[in-house]
């Protein structure tokens, strides 16, 4: 049976999605709801929670258990804390102590590390060391999101430090060769996750599902696992399915598509202008399969999707979270990428604008303290109610002792990098 038909996990979550964001102001100013863009069939009644297993997986990965859990524990959190909570943020320097301090006063979620932060193991580990109790003094017993972009290929932060991988293309290319190829993928996954388990991080920003167009495409290109839906669609299953068996929380992205437009959402607000069958076709294909495979966390892009809901970055549209809660079945976190960006940052106040359309976590807005300060002052003025940011905040901490238990099951071996250098050297090899 396919994930995306079992059960949702939460009878009010699933009056909540439907609604869109519960007190947003941004739904009913875009015409709410998610038009003729949704699948026509309807989800199965979810079974009262009372009468589940709390050991009952969800599709994404955390238990009943789990995700009750995290709604008890973020109902209990001050404004403050749960606005935090629904932050991942930037920080600037080396110095460790700066995103410890960051996590602590504003109760952030965890935060990004980048090339910028980075100078080597000793320091890395220093850094995911001071974050972890950061957090844990802030009196969360869950870990925080320790996340980095470690693609393989051109996209790594931890170059000179974690193994090298090749780019995720080698991946598409390597399935190509069948289940062996498969099967190489999942173990490069699972490698390179107990690697930067073993350096301190919880979260990992890949796999790439993008189908790139080839040379027209400026921002994908070999992050790509492949053109071909198809073979696109088995490397990124291959390696969600790897990231999950580590323990390492993986985010599919850029939902719903990077690789087909021509201009670079780093710079400019894309547009991504496929008819909607032609989406299915192509571009959708391999976040279905991700979500097929338990993907955790998917990654919401700064896009204008021409088909679902035009002109404004899809991180702020909620008729595209609709699409893909509803229509790909997904019961999973969405984080944006990076608010950072220029087409995140076409319009004002991106960070409350995506929250609002159905984020659940905010990736690096350009002022971390400002935008938790925009977060509190939203919800206490009432453009988002408390009831949107606790859904949020829920899912992260359920995802979080998700990654917690597996963790604990799965430990790191004392040669993870020597693991990691083979599985690189095989992927590398099974591609070509």
């Amino acid at each position: 049976m396919s994930r995306r038909s079992l059960p949702l996990l939460v009878p009010a979550l699933c009056l909540a999605l439907a609604a869109c964001s519960p007190g947003s102001s941004g739904g009913a100013a875009d015409g709410g709801g998610s038009g003729g863009a949704t699948s026509e069939d309807s989800a199965p009644a979810s079974p009262p929670e009372s009468t589940r297993d709390p050991d009952e997986p969800t599709s994404w990965g955390p238990t009943v258990g789990e995700v009750a859990q995290a709604q008890d524990l973020v109902a209990e959190m001050s404004t403050e804390e749960v606005a935090g909570q629904v932050i991942v943020g930037r920080y600037a320097g080396t110095d460790p102590a700066v995103p410890a301090a960051m996590v602590r006063e504003h109760h952030l979620a965890g935060v990004c590390v980048t090339s910028t932060n980075v100078t080597d193991d000793a320091q890395v580990r220093a850094t995911t060391a001071a974050v972890t109790r950061a957090h844990a003094a802030d009196g969360r017993d869950w870990p925080a999101v320790i996340g980095v972009d470690e693609e393989g290929g051109v996209v790594s932060h931890l170059r000179g430090i974690a193994t090298e991988f090749p780019p995720f293309a080698s991946a598409g290319a390597a399935v190509a060769q069948g289940p062996p190829g498969e099967r190489v993928v999942t173990e490069a996954a699972r490698a390179a996750s107990l690697e930067l388990r073993d350096l301190g991080f919880t979260w990992v920003f890949a796999p790439v599902a993008d189908v790139t167009i080839g040379a027209a495409d400026p921002t994908i290109g070999s992050r790509s696992p492949s053109g071909d839906p198809a073979l696109a669609s088995r490397a990124v299953s291959a390696a969600v399915e790897g990231y999950d068996e580590a323990g390492l929380v993986s985010t599919t992205k850029h939902f719903p598509g990077h690789g087909s437009v021509t201009a670079d959402s780093h710079e400019t607000l894309p547009v991504l202008g496929a008819s909607l069958p032609d989406l299915r076709t192509r571009d959708l294909r391999p976040f279905e399969a991700a979500v097929d495979a338990g993907a955790p966390a998917v990654m919401m892009a700064h896009l204008d999707v021409r088909s679902i809901q035009p002109g404004m970055p899809s991180s702020q549209a909620p008729k595209v979270y609709d699409f893909l809660r509803d229509d790909l079945g997904f019961e999973g976190l969405v984080i944006t990428d990076s608010l950072g960006m220029g087409a995140a940052l076409s319009r004002d106040f991106p960070a409350i604008r995506a929250l609002e359309a159905g984020a659940d976590l905010l990736l690096m807005p350009v002022d971390t303290a400002k935008t938790h300060q925009l977060v509190v002052d939203a919800i206490e003025s009432g453009r988002v109610s408390r009831d949107r940011v606790e859904e949020a905040a829920s899912r992260v901490v359920a995802l979080q002792l998700w990654q917690q238990r597996v963790a604990g099951d799965v430990p790191v071996p004392a040669d993870a990098a020597a693991r990691a250098a083979q599985a690189a050297a095989d992927l590398a090899a099974a591609a070509y």
